[in-house]
């Protein structure tokens, strides 16, 4: 499945302008591209939530060749429940965990040269204090999973990932399409897997001729598809077909047809600016104090 590649991870941020302080200066990502929706996304990119949102591409290079993070931002919205679903995203970059201490941004000393942060919402990261690499930061993404077998046959028999390493010890399994992409680690912990409201979803591409057959694999094996195959449409750019896919414990799972993806994905140079733009004029935290409310937890 050479293929196929890894693309992002989707968060739920419910505070859009401490979640843009997180990627921009304390890790350093820059903006790729952004968008705002006056209603929900047919495929649940932004969740179970109908009404408008935002969304972020941030990431230390184009999607073409880097993993970057999807942000998703609900204006009704204000926090989500972390479960135990998600476990960390790795990059190797001295520079942020320099930003961090510069900005007195929480950081532990989790062992020589590796520091434990969280974004905004209680995402973790974790951050190898060693020189940015010139090809992608972004080493691996870590899920939790009930049964490590049974995760571990579905992502590599029936999605092609490819075994990289194992470890009995930790419980963990290191999987990939290919050495030079972001990594996805599984590790078992030991009882059921929790998503809480800020469930994410990680993504990735393929040709889109393989989308028909990877869904009908998906049927055959009684798998769960949380969308079928379906066209998704952004305003004046490329309209783009995914599936969306669960695994044995309910991580959500987004292949999207590789080509129409490379026209969406490619980097808007005003991404910074319109982000800027629309934080400004974001006056919900303003209409809620007004008439004495609170945003939504979700």
């Amino acid at each position: 499945m050479a293929l196929r590649r890894a693309l992002h991870f989707v968060f739920k941020v419910g505070d859009r302008t401490k979640t843009a302080t997180f990627y921009r200066d304390v890790l350093g990502m820059k903006v790729l591209r952004h968008e705002e929706f006056e209603e929900g996304c047919k495929a649940s990119c932004n969740g179970p939530y109908d009404g408008k949102w935002s969304k972020t591409m941030v990431g230390f290079g184009p999607e073409d060749d880097h993993f970057v993070a999807e942000l998703t931002y609900n204006y009704g919205v204000g926090e989500y429940r972390i479960g135990n679903d998600f476990l960390g995203l790795t990059l190797q970059s001295s520079k942020a965990v320099s930003n961090a201490k510069h900005l007195d941004w929480p950081l532990t000393k989790v062992e020589e040269d590796l520091y434990l942060t969280h974004a905004p919402g209680g995402y973790p990261f974790y951050l190898i204090d060693k020189e940015q690499p010139l090809s992608d930061p972004v080493q691996k993404v870590c899920l939790a999973v009930a049964d490590l077998q049974r995760s571990t046959d579905f992502w590599s028999t029936l999605l092609g990932m490819n075994i990289m390493d194992r470890n009995e010890q930790k419980k963990t399994v290191l999987m990939g399409f290919a050495d030079t992409q972001c990594k996805l680690e599984l590790h078992d912990v030991s009882g059921p897997v929790d998503h809480g409201t800020a469930f994410g979803r990680i993504a990735f591409s393929c040709p889109r001729d393989q989308l028909p057959d990877l869904e009908t694999l998906m049927k055959k094996e009684n798998q769960k598809i949380l969308t079928p195959l379906v066209s998704l449409d952004t305003p004046g750019k490329a309209t783009v077909e995914v599936v969306i896919l669960g695994d044995p414990d309910g991580h959500e799972i987004c292949f999207v047809g590789d080509e129409a993806f490379k026209q969406l994905s490619s980097v808007d140079p005003q991404g910074n600016e319109l982000l800027n733009k629309a934080m400004a004029e974001d006056k919900s935290e303003e209409w809620f104090a007004k008439h004495n409310r609170q945003k939504a937890t979700a």
